[in-house]
């Protein structure tokens, strides 16, 4: 599917998170964003004017053209699955927002379908190209923590009543709670530094809006390895965002990222680097405009590469399931009260 003159996308869904797509397109060589869809007319036709691209409010219309090698799909998480599905019988390759679907089902014929038409499929989960977050991943995998004991996910978000009335956010077909939603990138985080999970046991609540779903949510972790987490993701932090962040303690070591997308390291102390933490933890200090960061590009770039190389992306649906399954075994414990155990298998997958 590629092509001399370099990689053509679409884009299905033109709200709040497609500038960042449709910006990285611009940014990378050889890539051109060429189409996009959006039920909205007016905003489809106003968003593809504003990036020389055609626009339709039938995505079908999108996937019918021969020209498009890549379509991003930037709509309501409840859309993702089937949208992806179509997008792949298309013969498209597929950039999916998170979550990738809103239950195992969906995400497990997401990936099958890539797997069958031999397309790629590529899960945003843009945080874990952040710098920051590469050399914390890189302490892990050089033992430079020692053993992992326990880790700390806050995502304390605020968000307020309106977020919740434009008729998917915080319902449960459309998009899920805090967990789900706000802090997904974050679970993300944890199960890619952490390893996998054993067993899950959460709470939930909806304490200060109206909605389906839930804006609080807590969650106690063990991991396989024996070590200890916490999750606590919210929207109720009023008047404003407080905290989004990850914290890893080991043996050797102490790390905290945080910041407004896990971009700014908070603290960094870590055997043999300890007096040197001023300088570790002040050279990533500036913070991007929205929680959305500024590694979105760095996904569309690791897609077109996995393209041109024949190989699957860094963040493909397996590792886009995990967190997924995470989320949903989280939710699990908290309806029915008990701790729920996660299948090694499908890590994540809870067996009730």
């Amino acid at each position: 599917m590629t092509k001399p003159s370099g990689i053509t996308f679409g884009l299905i869904g033109c709200g709040r998170v497609a500038p960042r797509h449709a910006q990285s397109i611009g940014e990378l060589p050889g890539a051109r964003l060429v189409a996009v869809a959006d039920v909205v007319r007016s905003r489809g036709e106003r968003f593809a004017k504003e990036h020389g691209a055609a626009a339709y409010q039938d995505y079908r219309y999108l996937l019918d053209r021969k020209d498009i090698d890549v379509v991003c799909i930037c709509t309501p998480s409840g859309m993702h699955a089937q949208m992806g599905v179509d997008a792949i019988h298309a013969g498209k390759h597929v950039i999916v927002e998170k979550p990738m679907a809103l239950s195992l089902a969906d995400a497990d014929r997401l990936i099958a379908a890539a797997k069958s038409t031999k397309v790629k499929l590529c899960i945003v989960l843009q945080n874990r190209y952040n710098p920051p977050m590469q050399d914390l991943r890189r302490l892990v995998d050089e033992g430079r923590l020692g053993q992992l004991l326990l880790a700390n996910v806050t995502v304390r978000w605020y968000r307020p009543q309106e977020y919740y009335e434009d008729g998917w956010h915080g319902t449960w077909a459309m998009d899920g709670g805090a967990l789900m939603n706000q802090s997904i990138h974050h679970i993300d985080a944890l199960q890619w530094l952490m390893g996998d999970v054993e067993s899950v046991c959460a709470y939930t609540g909806t304490l200060a809006h109206q909605m389906e779903a839930e804006d609080t949510g807590v969650a106690v972790l063990r991991f396989t390895t024996g070590a200890l987490g916490v999750v606590e993701g919210s929207t109720i932090t009023f008047p404003e965002n407080l905290e989004g962040s990850i914290a890893l303690f080991g043996e050797q070591g102490s790390v905290k990222v945080g910041g407004t997308a896990l971009n700014r390291k908070i603290f960094w102390k870590v055997e043999g680097q300890i007096e040197h933490e001023r300088e570790l933890i002040t050279r990533d200090q500036v913070d991007p405009p929205s929680v959305y960061g500024t590694s979105h590009k760095a996904v569309i770039a690791d897609m077109i590469a996995a393209i041109v190389e024949d190989r699957q992306p860094q963040t493909d649906g397996v590792e886009g399931r995990k967190s997924l399954a995470l989320v949903l075994g989280m939710y699990e414990s908290a309806r029915t009260s008990v701790p729920v155990l996660m299948r090694p298998d499908a890590q994540g997958m809870a067996n009730g």
